[in-house]
């Protein structure tokens, strides 16, 4: 009769130590890419970094691209989960597009990712190089677009914006002030450009709202 096999349980053993790795390896690589750029990205500096064998790495990604991308699609996740997890139960309405951005600014400011935002650092290294890389992020600031936009589109189905509110330039404004808060405020290391964004997102929204006087606005 054959023995017990061991098979199973090693398996298993091998395939948790590989996601461990795997999560490792992204946590810094995130990291490392919202300050230097995905370009900066290697097999041999995350081995390096975490006291990992290349090989252990690169079985884990298979080629630099692969790895960018799935640098890619854990900061999808982080960021998902800093700014738009937060407000998610907040009701329809000014007050959900007013979370939003307060949201997306607190999620700046705290440097979730040591560079400030992820997507602000690297979509600038990639916006005019076509490539799977290029189009990942290019849908993540669609769906980041979109969230704002629904947001709106829900104020505006309930009254709270003029009626005729282009929610495609709103969104636009609003978006571009938070970038470029985290832009200077990264670039010189104070905390002023939040402040300012935080006022001028109100501006604009009280310029757009039906009661400039709305309590979410207040």
């Amino acid at each position: 009769m054959a023995g017990p096999t061991t098979d199973g349980p090693t398996t298993d053993g091998r395939v948790l130590r590989g996601e461990e790795t795997r999560r490792a390896v992204l946590r810094r690589a995130v990291g490392i890419a919202s300050v230097e750029g995905l370009d900066a990205l290697s097999i041999g500096r995350l081995a390096t970094d975490l006291g990992l064998s290349k090989s252990g790495v690169f079985a884990g990604f298979g080629s630099k691209e692969e790895l960018q991308l799935a640098t890619v699609r854990a900061a999808r996740r982080i960021f998902a989960d800093a700014v738009v997890a937060p407000v998610a139960d907040t009701p329809p309405g000014l007050a959900r597009a007013r979370a939003l951005c307060e949201s997306w600014l607190a999620y700046s400011r705290a440097r979730v990712f040591p560079g400030g935002c992820f997507f602000y650092e690297v979509t600038a290294e990639f916006d005019a190089r076509p490539g799977a890389v290029r189009d990942a992020l290019a849908g993540c600031a669609r769906e980041w677009t979109d969230t704002v936009t629904e947001a709106l589109a829900g104020a505006r189905a309930a009254g709270a914006l003029h009626p005729d509110t282009d929610l495609g330039d709103l969104a636009f404004a609003l978006i571009a002030v938070l970038e470029a808060a985290n832009s200077q405020a990264v670039l010189h290391d104070e905390a002023a450009p939040y402040d300012r964004a935080g006022r001028l997102l109100l501006r604009l929204l009280r310029a757009e709202a039906a009661d400039p006087a709305d309590p979410a606005l207040a």
